[in-house]
């Protein structure tokens, strides 16, 4: 249940974050545990479905609900944890 709620929470994000520089299939997300500098990543809409990402949404969730400060996608982790997971979900 929680997952979905995850999916449908990030589903209502994107339709906000969605903007003419995101190529289609990916989404933006913001990157950092500093509140000031956050880096922008695109990641693919694949990488949603995929447990390790759920993770790092479900801590977004615990720290920020739905209501994202720079009104997309924002992780809050450190940058080398976010590359790691997303680097390992690449080869998939």
């Amino acid at each position: 249940m929680a997952l979905v709620r995850g999916l449908l929470g990030a589903k209502k994000i994107l339709s906000r974050s969605v903007t003419a520089t995101t190529p289609k299939g990916f989404l933006a997300v913001y990157v950092g545990e500093d509140q000031v500098q956050k880096k922008r990543y695109m990641v693919p809409l694949s990488y949603l479905n995929q447990p390790s990402f759920q993770d790092l949404l479900s801590k977004s969730e615990e720290v920020f609900g739905f209501d994202h400060p720079m009104g997309g996608l924002t992780i809050p982790c450190p940058e080398d944890a976010f590359i790691s997971v997303t680097s390992a979900l690449q080869g998939r």
